[in-house]
């Protein structure tokens, strides 16, 4: 199965040479990546990979850009947070008629993770919601890559709030897919391990 999805990343002052990043990501396998380099000191990177599911097809990118740039701190994998517009494109609907649905169903729709005059979500919460509250056909690959991508920025959070709260030591995280028992796994430094159901 074809994946395609989103990894931003920043990157440090010393990775500056994009042409040398390039040639490095390529001979770490990532020539399925399309590169984005528009702002400087960021990195994106569109993958359209082949794997098993989601999680592995995402997990094997982060590791192939890990290897390929140690030093570049993941920001956001994607899709994941998402605007009322970007949401309602992937449905097949119009932005007002989702946002009349959001109007009709406040108590139950997925609150928004960032709110504002530009609320945003994470696209899983949403489609979940249209597919069990409103009947909506919705294709399962998208889904399950909404899924591993939420599950990724939310391990990537974990993460840093952990490296920040132990500072003075590093930080060596892995993290991988546990295809038995359908749960990502996250191992910390202490050598706790965090899991988190992959619902697809």
């Amino acid at each position: 199965m074809e994946y395609t999805f989103t990894l931003k990343y920043a990157l440090p002052p010393a990775e500056a040479n994009m042409d040398a990043l390039v040639e490095r990501l390529g001979a770490q396998g990532c020539t399925d990546a399309t590169v984005g380099v528009g702002q400087p000191g960021r990195l994106t990177l569109e993958f359209t990979r082949s794997a098993a599911n989601a999680h592995a097809a995402l997990q094997s990118a982060l590791n192939d850009v890990a290897q390929a740039i140690p030093l570049a701190v993941l920001v956001e994998a994607g899709p994941d947070f998402v605007g009322l517009s970007e949401i309602a494109a992937r449905v097949g609907v119009t932005r007002q008629n989702l946002y009349k649905l959001t109007q009709a169903h406040a108590a139950t729709f997925p609150a928004p993770v960032h709110d504002g005059s530009a609320p945003t979500w994470h696209l899983v919460d949403v489609l979940n919601w249209l597919a069990q509250n409103q009947a909506y056909r919705l294709d399962r690959t998208c889904i399950e890559l909404a899924t591993a991508t939420k599950q990724a920025n939310l391990l990537n959070q974990i993460a840093r709030h952990q490296f920040t709260q132990t500072i003075a030591q590093p930080l060596a995280i892995a993290q991988r897919y546990d295809s038995r028992r359908k749960r990502v796994v996250l191992t910390l430094s202490s050598g706790a391990e965090l899991a988190f159901k992959a619902e697809v």
